[in-house]
């Protein structure tokens, strides 16, 4: 006791003065959000009341609880990246049989005043088709004509559509790395890039879309600028009895890659699944929601929105 007012010994202090929980509520609010406050989280807030002198006994409990319940953290607290859900990777069970489409753009505006790119990758051999667009319009007459069943995927969440948004940047870092400054030529060096990436082996399946698709390797342009042996050594009927029994090979191959996607999809989900942090919502629940879900936002802006049902 001194002046009549209780003091414990500390560690960081050589004597803080003992609060009611009441008066500690004020001491924590004033530091939080008061003239000098700057919002900090519980442990730090809990920790600067001790550098100030103060102690009571719940006070890390209670910092923990005015920071989850501050208005103004919560609206601009920073977005949570770990995963609240698990990883299920998609498996196609053949060639062509399940692909994944997407939208890019708008791009810099090429001939014929294509701005837009519609992407296609097939699940399997990871070949892709990418056309050129001058608008986007529904197309859902041509796939009710085709028997092809629709799945749309959520705005907010492209990772449902992960296999089409990795293929999208890689597509568009080959045309930036093509094109220099002429930003309207990327129509004019698509093929290129499509080329490219259809010969190139995929890290999944071990082997190119290509080879997957027709049962060879394409002849790249490299293999007759610089004659290697098969070109070299080109036979037309020997070619032709080796294409056949490429293709008579192909459903193994395929297999094999099939399995080797499949391991290394579970290596991906393995260790996705490890950094997972559930979040479960019941009808009723109060939350917020991201702003940019609303339209754009500025850097001064809330990060979250008001709280919605």
């Amino acid at each position: 006791m001194i002046d009549g007012e209780l003091y414990k010994r500390g560690f960081s202090q050589p004597f803080l003065k003992c609060l009611t929980p009441e008066e500690g509520n004020y001491v924590l609010r004033e530091i939080h959000e008061g003239i000098c406050g700057n919002h900090l989280g519980g442990k730090a807030l809990a920790g600067k009341s001790l550098r100030q002198g103060f102690y009571w006994p719940t006070m890390l409990g209670d910092a923990h609880e005015v920071v989850k319940r501050c208005r103004a953290c919560q609206e601009h607290a920073n977005v949570n990246h770990q995963p609240a859900a698990l990883m299920r990777p998609l498996e196609s069970p053949c060639p062509f049989d399940q692909w994944g489409i997407d939208l890019v753009g708008p791009l810099p505006q090429a001939t014929g005043q294509r701005k837009f790119l519609i992407v296609a990758v097939d699940y399997f051999t990871k070949w892709v088709e990418a056309e050129p667009l001058a608008k986007i319009s529904e197309k859902e007459e041509w796939c009710k004509g085709l028997a092809i069943k629709q799945f749309f995927t959520s705005v907010s969440n492209p990772q449902a559509n992960g296999q089409t948004e990795v293929t999208n940047r890689t597509i568009l870092q080959h045309l930036k790395t093509r094109l220099g400054t002429a930003k309207g030529a990327w129509v004019d060096e698509l093929p290129s890039v499509l080329w490219a990436y259809r010969t190139t082996p995929r890290t999944t399946t071990g082997e190119t879309p290509f080879s997957l698709s027709y049962g060879t390797d394409a002849v790249a342009p490299a293999e007759v600028g610089e004659l290697n042996w098969r070109v070299k050594h080109y036979d037309l009927e020997a070619n032709e009895q080796g294409l056949r029994m490429n293709l008579d090979f192909v459903e193994e191959v395929r297999e094999r890659a099939s399995v080797r996607a499949a391991m290394y999809k579970a290596r991906m989900a393995k260790a996705y699944n490890s950094r997972v942090r559930p979040r479960n919502f019941q009808v009723g629940d109060l939350v917020m929601r991201k702003a940019e879900a609303s339209g754009p936002i500025g850097k001064l802006d809330s990060k979250w929105e008001a709280r919605t049902k």
